[in-house]
């Protein structure tokens, strides 16, 4: 197969050869069902790259003998589907298969290039496979979403990810068992690494990496792929990172505890070494927005503001230029003043929570708007805090279990100080007022 790609050649042709996935393929599971069943639904799969979207929606299309016509969202428009409209409706009136269309980001489309799948499903003309990467809760319009069958995809695991690895090194018909290539465990563990879930990535970078080998060697059969050469093929170099493992959990360990120790330096760092060695940029970004509130919160209520940003702005942007927004919240959060007055107070209300369960709320802080609730005293004395000198008034707001407890108790450090300042304050004026009863 000249000239194709090594991930199109291994790509599946049955349902069996399709690596993971088993909760919707293993026996007795949605897709076999259908399989089975010989009559395809309209179907929106949802799944990260490289997980068999595509696949799966091909190999069905042929179980049930329809025609396959697959379609870009990206390249794509309205235009193009009224000439598919077109042969789906020629097809049907000559007595021809059924019309399977793949729309492959079919997240991309606006409302009204949706709304133009509508009649077409409904009347049975054509049967939609839709593949997204996002939420099709958010990204697809309801009155689709309604008539389509949503299944969601995993990220392929490491151990189908090897199996598809070591199909493509030793099928002679459409991998590279013809080259009688090997392949040491570093490299093996260091291509299933940069894959992350994603089949595709993974055949891409093995073919590039057996070229490098292969070159390297005159006889052009029987080359070892060593780690170098996935280093080269992948243009990176391999960092002792380990996502599931321990490593993963020492480098997050010391990126936080760089954050809360103030170095800007060191934090940065661990966070290059947890992107490098393939971490997930949204869990890095995720730890900082906790990190916000943890470790830094009402001292500078802004960091939570940053963080957020950050995630969104790398959303936007993606790798790599997005990484530079992690960084500026990475230093933001260094070099912010520190307090954990937040999460020790949380912990304490959450603490008396539990430990108490359902106290009533005190009859006069309750909502009435009812008569009835009114005549049991819902809403009975209640103070209103703008009709008070400072707006404040004294009045408990507790459960009576709960009386007076206080969970925050600001530091000096920051804006916390004003905090810190604004209650002391308060609590003298509201102290007074409740020696007069006011």
């Amino acid at each position: 197969m000249p000239g194709i790609p090594l991930a199109e050649r291994m790509r599946p042709r049955t349902l069996e050869e399709i690596a993971g996935q088993e909760d919707l393929l293993g026996p007795g599971k949605p897709l076999q069902a259908i399989a089975a069943r010989g009559q395809l639904p309209s179907i929106i799969f949802w799944g990260p790259p490289g997980c068999g979207k595509t696949t799966i929606a091909r190999v069905l299309a042929r179980l049930v003998d329809a025609n396959f016509i697959s379609f870009s969202a990206v390249l794509s428009g309205v235009k193009e589907l009224r000439a598919i409209i077109g042969e789906a409706q020629e097809g049907k009136r000559s007595g021809g298969p059924k019309t399977v269309l793949f729309v492959d980001e079919i997240h991309r489309f606006n409302k009204a290039q949706q709304d133009a799948f509508l009649p077409h499903v409904e009347s049975g003309l054509i049967t939609l496979i839709g593949a997204t990467t996002e939420n099709p809760s958010f990204e697809i319009i309801n009155p689709l979403l309604s008539r389509c069958h949503v299944f969601t995809l995993k990220p392929l695991s490491r151990d189908d990810l090897r199996k598809l690895l070591h199909r493509g090194l030793k099928d002679r018909e459409r991998g590279l068992g013809s080259m009688e290539l090997s392949i040491s465990r570093e490299a093996e563990e260091a291509i299933i690494d940069y894959a992350d879930g994603d089949a595709r990535s993974l055949y891409n970078l093995l073919e590039f990496s057996a070229e490098i080998a292969v070159a390297k060697r005159a006889e052009g059969k029987g080359a070892a792929i060593t780690l170098d050469d996935v280093e080269q093929a992948a243009q990176k170099r391999v960092l002792r990172y380990d996502k599931a493992g321990e490593e993963h959990y020492n480098l997050i360990s010391a990126f936080h505890k760089s954050l809360r120790g103030s170095d800007p330096d060191a934090a940065l760092y661990w966070m290059a070494r947890m992107l490098e060695g393939g971490e997930d940029p949204h869990y890095v970004a995720r730890r900082m927005i906790r990190f916000a509130s943890e470790d830094v919160g009402n001292a500078d209520p802004q960091a939570l503001q940053v963080a957020m940003d950050a995630l969104r702005a790398y959303d936007f942007l993606g790798s790599p230029e997005g990484e530079l927004a992690l960084a500026q919240a990475a230093l933001y959060l260094a070099t912010a003043p520190k307090s954990n007055a937040v999460y020790e107070a949380y912990g304490k209300a959450q603490s008396d929570a539990r430990k108490y369960g359902s106290l009533p709320v005190p009859l006069h802080i309750r909502n009435a708007p009812t008569k009835l609730m009114k005549e049991l005293g819902y809403g009975k004395g209640y103070k209103y805090a703008h009709d008070y000198p400072d707006g404040l008034a004294y009045q408990e707001y507790f459960p009576t279990e709960l009386k007076n407890r206080i969970y925050y108790q600001p530091t000096s450090r920051g804006h916390e100080r004003i905090i810190k300042d604004r209650l002391d304050k308060w609590r003298k004026i509201l102290a007074k007022r409740r020696k007069i009863g006011r």
